[in-house]
C-alpha cells in the first residue's frame, strides 16, 4: 500500500516537472515571436531617432544610423538584438540620454513600478476577496450593501479620481503622507498611489468573489455536502473558498500584470519615475530601443504571470487534472 502510495506521488511529481517545462517551452516561443513582431512594427514606423535633430545634415544622419547599426538589414538587426539580450545588452539610448545603456535607464524605473502595482493588486485582491466572502455569507444584510457601493464607486470611478480625492484630504489637509514621491521616503511616498490604484482591483475581485460564492452555496455538491454533516467551517474553508479562488486567480492575475505595468495618469499625479512616463517619451522621441525593451518587459510579465497561473491553478486545487498525470 505504502508502495503504492509513494509510486503515485512520483508519478505526480513527474506530471508536474512534465506539465511546467512544457508551459516554459511555450512561453519562451511565445517572448520570442511577441519580440519579432515588436521589433519589426517599430522598424516599420517612419522616422528615425535623429529626425528631432534639425542641426544634422542628412550625411550627418547616415553616419549615425551606419554607427549605430540602423543601416543594416531589418533580419540580422534583429537577430544581433536577440544574441545581445540574450548576454544582458539591450542597447543604448539614442537621443533620450544619449548613449546611455538601456538597463541603467529602465533598472531602477523598474522597481518602482513594478512595486506600487504589485502592492496595489495584492491590497485590493485581499481586501476585495474578504468583502467578497463577508457580502456572500451575510446576504442582504448591512455588509452586503455596504460592500456592493464600494463595488460600484471602485468600477465606476478611474484611478486618478481616488488619488486626487486622497491628495488633497489625505495628503494636503491631514498631511500624513507626501502628494509627490521621493525617492528618499519611497515606503510613505508609495501610500497614497497604492490606494488609488487598489481601488479597481479591490472593487472588481469583491464583486467576483460575491457572485461565485453565492453561485456554489446554491450549487447541488453544497446541498449534498450539508446533508452528509459536515461542519460549517469545514464547508466554507474546504469547498467554497478553494473553488472561488480557482476563479478569482483568473480575473485577478490580468489585473495585477496591468498594475505592475504601470499606469501613466498615476505616474504623472504623483510624480512617480515610473516605465509609463518613460515609455511615452521613447515613443514620442522614436527611441527605438527604450521602446522595444519597455515592450518586452511587459510582455514578459503578462506571461510569466500567466504561466504562474496554470501552476497555482494545480496548487491551489489538486484535483485539476495536469496533462500525462495519474488519476
Amino acid at each position: 500500500m505504502a508502495q503504492a502510495v509513494m509510486k503515485k506521488q512520483r508519478g505526480q511529481s513527474s506530471a508536474m516537472g512534465h506539465y511546467v517545462a512544457e508551459r516554459l517551452a511555450i512561453a519562451v516561443v511565445t517572448l520570442f515571436l511577441i519580440l519579432f513582431i515588436l521589433f519589426m512594427l517599430l522598424s516599420l514606423m517612419p522616422g528615425s531617432p535623429f529626425n528631432n535633430e534639425e542641426k544634422l545634415s542628412p550625411d550627418q544622419i547616415a553616419a549615425l544610423r551606419a554607427h549605430y547599426g540602423l543601416d543594416k538589414p531589418v533580419l540580422e538587426r534583429f537577430f544581433l538584438y536577440v544574441w545581445n539580450m540574450l548576454h544582458g545588452d539591450f542597447g543604448v539610448s539614442y537621443n533620450i540620454q544619449t548613449n546611455m545603456p538601456i538597463a541603467r535607464m529602465v533598472g531602477p524605473r523598474i522597481v518602482t513600478t513594478l512595486g506600487i502595482g504589485f502592492a496595489a493588486g495584492v491590497v485590493g485582491a485581499i481586501a476585495g476577496f474578504l468583502l467578497g466572502v463577508l457580502a456572500a455569507l451575510k446576504q442582504r444584510s448591512g455588509w452586503d450593501t455596504a460592500a456592493t457601493i464600494i463595488a460600484v464607486l471602485g468600477v465606476s470611478l478611474p484611478s486618478f479620481v481616488f488619488a486626487l480625492g486622497l491628495s488633497y484630504f489625505v495628503g494636503f489637509k491631514l498631511g500624513w503622507f507626501p502628494i509627490l514621491f521621493s525617492a528618499s521616503d519611497p515606503i510613505r511616498s508609495a501610500v497614497l498611489p497604492v490606494i488609488a490604484l487598489s481601488m479597481f482591483p479591490l472593487a472588481s475581485v469583491e464583486r467576483y468573489t460575491r457572485s461565485e460564492i453565492v453561485s456554489i452555496l446554491d450549487s447541488d455538491f453544497m446541498l449534498l455536502a450539508k446533508s452528509k454533516g459536515l461542519p460549517g467551517g469545514l464547508l466554507i474553508t474546504h469547498h467554497v473558498i478553494r473553488n472561488t479562488l480557482i476563479s478569482v486567480l483568473t480575473v485577478f492575475v490580468p489585473m495585477l500584470v496591468s498594475l505592475m505595468s504601470g499606469s501613466l495618469v498615476m505616474e504623472k499625479l504623483f510624480s512617480i519615475p515610473g516605465l509609463g512616463s518613460l515609455y511615452i517619451t521613447a515613443i514620442q522621441s522614436n527611441d527605438y530601443n527604450v521602446v522595444l525593451a519597455i515592450s518586452f518587459i511587459y510582455s514578459v510579465i503578462f506571461i510569466l504571470s500567466m504561466l504562474l497561473v496554470d501552476i497555482l491553478y494545480v496548487v491551489v486545487d489538486p484535483r485539476i487534472r495536469i496533462a500525462g498525470g495519474s488519476d
